[in-house]
């Protein structure tokens, strides 16, 4: 065996092993933020005399543990853009973040990956799987076979006679069929729980035009709300 159908045999089996690991091994741990300091223990811990003193401590304390609110006319409006992660939408769905935030003060954007259908995720979860399946049997398949009472088919003789080749081929049709499965291809807009734009029902995206008029005709009844058109006009 050159050194050529060791690489050709290497590369594979270490990209294949990657996606393993990353399919099954352990979510990253998320960065946990610091503690506030409890109001009960500084209150224990620390006991002035003067009164005066004490408020103070306790107002300090309790600025700290209230986050900043940025009050605006859409205040309590909140957006979901939930977008297909693996087709690239992500910049898209900043680019709508950034427009409605700045178009509406006080909105909250949020950002979700809109997952696959049911069947396309478990075809998803099954494609390692199979080819593990496929490599086990081009490489031992003159065990495998008389084992359950067959006679090796003439096609796996001739797979085997390239095997490195249809080991590439093995893992590279696995990968595209695993980013296929995992595409949904969506842009679905809710505002407030209520869909008001799909890209999968228009086969399109939404201009920021229109998705700033479909969110301003969602917002509470209000002035600001009412003369949107004639702002933007």
């Amino acid at each position: 065996m050159d050194r050529v159908q060791l690489v050709l045999l290497g590369l594979p089996i270490v990209l294949f092993c990657a996606d393993l690991f990353t399919l099954f091994g352990p979510e990253p741990l998320s960065t946990r933020k610091p503690d506030l300091p409890n109001p009960n223990l500084v209150s224990d811990a620390f006991q002035p005399d003067d009164a005066a003193a004490a408020a103070a401590a306790d107002a300090d304390v309790s600025a700290q543990m209230i986050e900043p609110q940025v009050d605006g006319p859409a205040s309590g409006t909140t957006v979901e853009l939930k977008f297909c992660s693996s087709c690239s939408y992500r910049g898209n769905a900043m680019t709508m973040k950034r427009m409605l935030e700045t178009s509406f003060p006080g909105i909250h954007v949020v950002l979700e990956n809109y997952p696959p259908p049911f069947p396309k995720r478990t075809l998803n979860k099954a494609v390692p799987f199979l080819q593990v399946g496929a490599m086990a049997t081009l490489m031992a398949g003159d065990q495998i076979f008389p084992r359950f009472g067959m006679v090796p088919p003439p096609w796996y003789y001739s797979l085997r006679a390239n095997r490195f080749g249809t080991m590439a081929t093995i893992w590279l049709f696995g990968n595209f069929a695993q980013s296929f499965l995992q595409s949904s291809g969506a842009f679905e807009v809710y505002c407030n729980g209520q869909l008001v734009f799909s890209k999968l029902s228009e086969q399109r995206f939404p201009s920021e035009f229109e998705l700033r008029e479909l969110i301003g005709n969602r917002l509470p009844d209000s002035q600001f709300g009412k003369n949107l058109e004639k702002v933007w006009s």
